[in-house]
């Protein structure tokens, strides 16, 4: 990109912050107190209008995570997932075969529009896995879904190679990341403040520091076993009921929704695109592609997900 074409960019950026920021005033609003729902309100303004585009929700979701209001952030992630999730997959299938192969596959998919109702996903994820299965063998269609489709940062992750070094061994690097996490939802928790639009409760910090595969890892051997806490931890913890045990459980926006309305099978290999987001770091750590391994999944019908990550060979020696 040029430096005009960026200075572009970013004066777009701008000029849709204050475009939202001037509606919230209108409704006698300020931008620095704009909660989930105002964040509705405006992406239903913004589909009436026909002006519901990547670049525009995108500058304000950004902004918003500059700020630090993490749960507004966070709910329009999840506004814009179906477009940033399937268009990585996309280009990872692009990179990994070749762009026949994904003109065919994206070819039988239509991406809902930015703002469409999440209940929707299910029936687009499950005409992708349908579309992979017909143009690529099992192990090929695994890898492609499990990549860093969530793009997050590398650079995330950059304290744990110093981790690493300080700890001395994989095993205490671990435990640290633990360590670290179980603080950081205490701090959450005493603050009274949303951990990912979800309140932290003294219950759901000793569910995570009773288990070490949540937020880390434990190695057992050339593999590393991750569970994930749930999407919804303490509505998880008191909830009876298998079916909503297991919504409560699934992270995916592409696809949680699909457990309770009961319409739409999804493959546990769905899953791998989870098990690419939870290995991602270890990607980052060891300077390799990891490969990853669905043993549980709430879409299959577990009430948890784990996953587990083989080190690369390149890599075991001094772990």
């Amino acid at each position: 990109m040029g430096r005009g074409q960026g200075e572009d960019a970013a004066g777009s950026a701008v000029g849709y912050v204050r475009e939202f920021e001037r509606r919230l005033g209108e409704q006698g609003k300020r931008l620095d107190a704009a909660s989930v729902e105002d964040m509705k309100w405006y992406v239903s303004e913004l589909m009436a209008e026909g002006l519901n585009t990547f670049e525009r929700v995108v500058a304000l979701q950004r902004y918003l995570n500059f700020i630090g209001r993490r749960e507004e952030a966070v709910h329009l992630y999840f506004v814009l997932s179906a477009t940033i999730i399937y268009g990585s997959i996309s280009d990872r299938l692009a990179r990994l075969t070749d762009d026949e192969t994904k003109s065919r596959v994206f070819g039988r998919v239509s991406v809902p529009p930015i703002g469409a109702p999440t209940d929707q996903f299910p029936q687009v994820t499950r005409w992708l896995m349908d579309s992979l299965a017909e143009e690529l063998d099992q192990a090929t269609l695994r890898r492609v879904l499990a990549g860093n489709h969530h793009g997050v940062p590398a650079e995330s992750f950059a304290k744990h190679r110093e981790w690493l070094a300080e700890a001395g061994s994989l095993d205490g690097l671990l435990k640290r990341m633990h360590d670290e996490a179980v603080a950081e939802l205490t701090r959450y928790m005493e603050e009274g403040r949303m951990w990912f639009e979800q309140m932290i409760t003294p219950e759901v910090v000793e569910l995570v520091r009773g288990n070490q595969e949540m937020l880390s890892a434990v190695r057992d051997g050339e593999w590393l076993y991750e569970t994930k806490i749930p999407f919804a931890p303490a509505d998880w913890l008191l909830e009876e009921d298998p079916t909503m045990k297991r919504f409560y459980a699934c992270h995916c926006p592409l696809a949680r929704s699909a457990i309770v309305s009961g319409g739409v099978e999804l493959p546990l290999d769905w899953c791998y695109c989870s098990g690419g987001y939870g290995k991602w770091r270890f990607d980052v750590l060891f300077g390799a592609e990891t490969e990853v391994e669905v043993l549980e999944s709430a879409l299959a019908g577990s009430d948890r997900c784990r996953f587990r990550i083989r080190i690369p060979e390149s890599n075991k020696r001094g772990y």
